[in-house]
């Protein structure tokens, strides 16, 4: 099957099963803005406490904040948004659809990537166990020439990017050849920038009100209550700050679901180190992330890390996590050493001092900083990528999404055999013991094969039946998801056996 129609099952399955909703959907809905629903809402905080936990319970030097969504306007001079927060759009004058630049030429280079691959992997069919891979992609002329023009065209894109030459992009897209998706067309506009923050007033009439943004980042927030946390909480360096929370950009080319909206989450921690050793805090934190994300078991293969193009302005390393969605491998993560520009910015705007004084150097300095920034939207979208499955059996087939127990929205359901003979009242029983460790769900609609199914697809790890035996011997029948595997077990161990696989613990260890 091919990946787009995977995908679009998987956005039809998000909504059939309470994942995801289109925002404001009687009313035709809002572009690029989404709702989550029952199972979604779970499964989103689940995603954030596994962040959470792992940033602060783990590291002593780690403590979070919650800043607030409206900041002083300078606060976004200082950090260059109202200045340089901008993409590169490029419209289709028979679509009338508007594009960004990066995004199709980057696009181009993925074809070309691809085809490589392709080559590789029919070679790898034909040649089997005494196939080598390195010595084929150095010899085999296909690939070769199709490398060659990766290259160049990654080598013109990147210089182009950094020059900030709007007129280059475009002749990119245009010696490419690369064409609208809708018409067909290559009769594209000149490329010009768009700043993506939104901005509104605050205040009670129109002459006095001060004009505000939406913060397009929760960074900032961090930045601005460093001495406030420093102090109050007497942190020594190296010592990070998290935060969780909804950021906001307008973006005009907002695409592929979940993936790129205008209002998102992020996952953010900022981690204060003494200059001269961020490179190396930089290459630590990077291998600390992507062990969390490969500790789900998602397939050590679909993660990699793809060092940027162009640095922003306050970085001098940058790196993103990226993972193989039905789409392609896309940025997950974001990893970037960002100098001292925040605070040194926010020192000369503010007027006042942002400095640590460092006891073992005897001085006062301004630190630098290395950041970890993860949208819980994209890592919502990864874990269900990563968990959808379609599955032939012998005598039918079933939907299973394979969520981590740990994640899983609902962690056990109960389901009566039949109701009647006090079994639904048993069954009340058992969640009424368990409901205060773990999201549990009664279900007695159906037979119990649809009941299974209809688990399955919601992604529920553990399904127990409550049958006459019960009442004679207080054991059940407990059904794992993957397997499908049944076994009979007493009451008074079921917490003691989903508790064992739904422990955060079991993520950690891995980290």
């Amino acid at each position: 099957m091919a990946q787009e129609d995977i995908f679009k099952k998987l956005v039809a399955h998000c909504k059939e099963y309470g994942y995801v909703f289109q925002s404001s959907e009687i009313y035709d809905g809002l572009g690029a803005v989404y709702d989550y629903g029952q199972y979604g809402v779970e499964l989103k905080n689940n995603i954030k406490k596994y962040w959470w936990d792992s940033m602060v319970l783990l590291h002593e030097n780690v403590v979070g904040i919650d800043s607030a969504i409206f900041m002083h306007p300078t606060i976004w001079k200082a950090s260059g948004h109202v200045d340089a927060f901008n993409d590169p759009l490029i419209d289709n004058k028979d679509s009338k659809k508007r594009y960004r630049a990066d995004v199709l030429i980057e696009e181009q280079l993925a074809k070309i990537e691809e085809k490589i691959n392709k080559e590789v992997d029919k070679a790898k069919k034909r040649f089997g166990d005494a196939f080598d891979e390195k010595q084929f992609r150095e010899t085999n002329q296909r690939v070769l020439d199709n490398q060659a023009k990766w290259d160049a065209l990654h080598n013109r894109f990147a210089q182009a990017l950094n020059d900030g030459n709007l007129d280059e992009l475009r002749q990119i897209i245009v010696d490419e050849e690369i064409a609208c998706p809708i018409s067909g067309t290559r009769n594209w506009t000149d490329v010009r920038q768009f700043n993506l923050m939104f901005a509104t007033e605050m205040g009670s009439t129109a002459d006095g009100a001060l004009k505000v943004y939406l913060r397009p980042e929760t960074a900032q927030g961090i930045f601005v209550n460093y001495l406030n946390v420093q102090k109050t909480g007497r942190m020594k360096i190296p010592f990070g700050i998290a935060q969780i929370g909804k950021a906001f950009r307008n973006e005009i080319v907002a695409r592929q679901f979940i993936f790129r909206m205008r209002e998102f989450e992020q996952m953010e921690m900022q981690f204060f180190v003494r200059p001269g050793s961020e490179l190396d805090w930089f290459e630590k934190w990077k291998e600390t992330r992507m062990k969390w994300h490969r500790a789900l078991g998602f397939g050590d293969e679909n993660y990699r890390f793809h060092e940027h193009e162009k640095l922003a302005h306050y970085a001098n390393a940058a790196v993103d996590v990226e993972y193989k969605f039905p789409f392609g491998f896309k940025e997950v993560e974001g990893i970037h050493s960002r100098t001292d520009f925040d605070l040194s910015q926010h020192e000369k705007f503010s007027g006042k001092k942002i400095r640590y004084f460092d006891p073992e150097l005897n001085e006062s300095y301004v630190p630098y900083v290395v950041e970890t920034s993860i949208g819980v939207d994209r890592m919502f979208l990864q874990v269900i990528s990563a968990s959808y499955c379609e599955e032939q059996l012998e005598k039918d087939s079933r939907v299973v999404l394979k969520i981590p127990a740990v994640l899983a929205p609902v962690k056990l359901a109960v389901m009566p055999l039949v109701k009647k003979d006090g079994l639904p009242e048993k069954a009340r029983e058992i969640i009424d013991n368990l409901k205060f460790d773990f999201n549990c769900q009664y279900d007695e609609k159906d037979s119990i094969g649809k009941r299974y199914r209809r688990q399955d697809a919601i992604g529920t790890p553990f399904c127990v039946t409550v049958d006459h035996q019960t009442a004679e011997d207080n054991s059940v029948t407990i059904r794992y998801r993957d397997t499908m595997e049944q076994e009979r077990v007493a009451i008074a161990d079921l917490g003691k056996i989903i508790g064992a696989q739904v422990s955060m613990k079991n993520l950690f260890g891995k980290i």
